[in-house]
């Protein structure tokens, strides 16, 4: 005798309501995966990237740091009263013969900033325009923090495709939300490090 019932579970009902079950399993598997990992010392933002301690990087946070993680496409800022602490994703060089790594520091700070290629950019690629004024077409963004190293910078960009990504001639790319912020926050003189 069959029981009338308006709710009849077929194959396919039941393929479903599993596979339903098992996707909302699965934010509560991977957030205690995450937690799990901060309990064995490595700490993790909201956005998922590593936080490193300054110590590990730096002698002394005067002036604020910078470190630009290459690997991770991080850059994470600390005050010099360490009671500030910023890690925002970032574009890095597209190869490894464009990126620099090593220890320089904020030599000067431009909101607004003009941008000309380098030689090299322009032997890649002669197409370019020599010179591009501040606007929405600038490939430096809204803000420029110049590096002790010649042609380097971390700036903003107006092409948020890049972000996360290995997409630059050697500089640091931000959102331009992103490196307002760090424009206030940095100084003349804050040190930077990229690994």
């Amino acid at each position: 005798m069959a029981i009338d019932s308006p709710f009849r579970m077929t194959r396919r009902h039941f393929m479903g309501a599993s596979a339903l079950a098992l996707g909302g399993a699965a934010p509560a598997v991977a957030w205690a995966q995450d937690e799990a990992s901060a309990g064995q010392g490595v700490r993790r933002n909201t956005a998922m990237f590593r936080a490193h301690d300054w110590q590990d990087y730096f002698s002394t946070t005067r002036k604020g740091a910078i470190l630009v993680d290459i690997s991770s496409t991080a850059l994470h800022f600390w005050s010099e009263d360490q009671t500030i602490y910023k890690v925002y994703p970032t574009s890095v060089p597209v190869s490894d013969d464009l990126t620099r790594r090593g220890r320089t520091e904020v030599v000067r700070k431009v909101v607004g900033p003009e941008w000309r290629p380098t030689p090299a950019m322009k032997k890649r690629n002669p197409e370019w325009p020599d010179y591009v004024a501040p606007g929405p077409d600038n490939p430096l963004g809204t803000h420029a923090l110049y590096l002790g190293w010649t042609y380097y910078r971390i700036h903003g960009t107006h092409d948020t495709r890049k972000i996360g990504r290995r997409s630059s001639n050697g500089c640091i790319g931000l959102y331009n939300e992103h490196i307002a912020e760090l424009f206030e926050l940095a100084e003349i003189g804050t040190q930077v490090l990229l690994i």
